[in-house]
């Protein structure tokens, strides 16, 4: 099945086909919508999307055999240069559909890589990127040397030039990777130097979280008077970006990090790798996980970045729910309380709404992160949590 059908306009721009399958599962994007922007992210333009429903993937061609053709059949009539997937490929699935189709294929994962790579500024942002990428084409290498041929073998035979290639190729990644993992736990140290030296000043340090384009570094923005990078796409922050935020309620600064967007299916290469970025929601007092309220698919995109929270251990670390983009929602579902509770596996966790563009809310955030603020130095209150100083009476 194909959905919008729609040619790229600017010819100098790379077109791409989109390929969607849903196995039945609930989170499966029919429009293959984020696919789609992730693409335009990368620098691709889409020439068309194509999504059809199996039961299971195809362990040689992932789609079958009859939609591998229908996609080549279509590439061809648009002029496409590659085929992105929405989901993971295997090694040989790859390879596969590169002999079939006669185009490069790439799946969600790659896709991403890529995009980290084009944002990554910071030396440690860099490191990570290229890990991720290491450890990613060390299971592609029997794709990437397939062209060379291979001696059968025999007594006195080891194999021929492919297998020689492929050891060396395999030997050289291996090498990398032990390289950046050393130069990137270096990194790690310098990090829990810095840790260790906010504590011994009794810092309260707070991370912003979520899933990417919630506006995460617009509400950083907003709170801290910064001028950190935010636009409407995916990953546009990659690099944590750590301020002061003064809290005039408390009598006292806090320290606020801007890390990181989250996706769903985020590849755990890349989890693995930005352990070190990640670390700061981690070792963090406090949570603030940003959600894009406008978006139909935010209890979904909420579910994403707990799971990612689970995956680097700072699930337990306590929550605010800042719902963002009050100003882009439908009239009819903005609520009348802009701060109430909402239950977050299993636990009840204060939410607040909030608008970055128009600064609405941003004051009641500020007044909430102060409450918490004291009510740490005053000690542990197991009373404490889901009490919001007449917080329940505000409206829009």
């Amino acid at each position: 099945m194909v959905l919008n059908p729609s040619a790229p306009t600017n010819p100098s721009i790379p077109s791409v086909i989109l390929v969607g399958v849903d196995f039945g599962l609930p989170h499966f994007d029919a429009d293959l919508e984020e696919l789609g922007q992730l693409a335009q992210t990368a620098g691709f333009a889409v020439a068309e999307r194509v999504t059809c429903k199996r039961r299971a993937p195809d362990p040689a061609l992932f789609v079958g055999t009859g939609k591998a053709d229908e996609i080549k059949l279509l590439a061809q009539s648009t002029g496409a240069s590659e085929v992105l997937f929405d989901q993971a490929l295997s090694p040989a699935q790859q390879r596969n559909l590169e002999r079939t189709l006669g185009l490069p294929v790439n799946d969600r994962t790659l896709l991403i890589l890529q995009i980290f790579a084009q944002r990554a500024r910071s030396h440690e942002g860099k490191l990570q990127v290229e890990l991720a990428r290491l450890q990613y084409l060390s299971t592609r290498l029997v794709r990437r040397w397939s062209h060379l041929e291979r001696q059968s073998g025999g007594i006195g035979m080891r194999g021929g030039p492919g297998e020689t290639q492929i050891e060396l190729d395999r030997r050289m990644i291996n090498d990398a990777v032990k390289r950046t993992k050393e130069r990137l736990e270096k990194v790690k140290k310098q990090r829990a130097t810095q840790r260790r030296q906010r504590e011994r000043r009794d810092a309260f340090t707070i991370s912003l979280v979520g899933y990417t384009n919630a506006g995460k570094s617009s509400i950083f923005n907003g709170l801290v008077k910064a001028r950190a990078y935010a636009a409407d796409q995916l990953f546009a922050t990659l690099d944590t970006t750590t301020r002061q935020l003064y809290l005039g309620e408390a009598g006292r600064p806090v320290s606020l990090s801007d890390t990181v967007g989250f996706i769903r299916d985020l590849p755990h290469g890349l989890v693995d790798a930005f352990a070190a970025t990640l670390q700061e929601a981690t070792d963090a007092d406090l949570l603030l996980h940003v959600v894009d309220a406008s978006n139909p698919a935010h209890t979904e995109q909420i579910a994403s970045v707990m799971g990612v929270l689970k995956d680097i251990g700072a699930d337990q670390v306590p929550q605010i729910l800042v719902f963002n983009k009050l100003d882009a929602m439908d009239p009819a579902t903005v609520p009348q309380v802009l701060c109430d509770a909402m239950e977050l596996d299993g636990q009840s966790v204060p939410r607040i709404h909030v608008s970055a563009q128009t600064g609405a809310g941003l004051a009641d955030l500020r007044h909430l992160l102060a409450e918490r603020v004291l009510a740490k130095k005053a000690g542990p209150d197991p009373d404490t949590a889901g009490k919001f100083s007449g917080f329940e009476s505000l409206a829009p």
